[in-house]
């Protein structure tokens, strides 16, 4: 599944647009590995405990978008966009969308 931020793909035309597919996680860390974010945003340097469920939220998302693309037969994605938003404290949703299309090179 091709996958791209741009609306275009180089060599290939859209030859249909099969409208908005998306996926979503909503992740957390357990409270240990929560306890000691809390104890580096004191101390300062990067969040790793954040940094993983970030990491394993795009990746889960994106999968969750292209399985839904494939579902509806494109050829790719376009115009992919992610987005994050906090739900409540340690918890953050991950939303990946995009143009799902059919493709003629």
């Amino acid at each position: 599944m091709i996958t791209v931020t741009t609306d275009f793909i180089p060599g290939y035309n859209v030859t249909e647009s099969l409208g908005l597919v998306r996926g979503s996680t909503i992740r957390s860390k357990h409270i240990g590995k929560d306890l000691l974010a809390g104890l580096r945003t004191i101390i300062g340097g990067e969040i790793k405990e954040y940094t993983e469920m970030l990491i394993e939220a795009r990746s889960e998302s994106l999968r969750r978008m292209q399985a839904q693309a494939e579902q509806l037969g494109a050829d790719a994605v376009i115009n992919v966009r992610f987005v994050t938003s906090q739900v409540m404290s340690g918890a953050a949703e991950l939303l990946c969308y995009g143009t799902a299309v059919k493709l003629q090179r």
